[in-house]
């Protein structure tokens, strides 16, 4: 006697025009280089707040990525 096994249901992916897809990527790698600014070349030179805040928040996460600060 045999035992009936039943099939494995199928998921249907939708897919995504580029047209939509291409605002939020853009978005995306600007937020994406605009951390990259802060982390890699905010010294307080040319800082966007005053002082040294962004620096410090920003502080071991510059040593993490190889940039040096001191």
């Amino acid at each position: 006697m045999a035992i009936a096994t039943p099939a494995a249901p199928t998921v249907d992916v939708p897919a995504i025009p580029l047209r939509q897809l291409l605002p939020w990527l853009a978005f995306t790698a600007l937020l994406g280089l605009l951390v990259i600014f802060f982390v890699s070349a905010d010294q307080g030179a040319i800082s966007i707040p005053a002082g040294n805040a962004i620096h410090e928040w920003v502080h071991d996460g510059r040593h993490l990525l190889g940039y040096p600060c001191h």
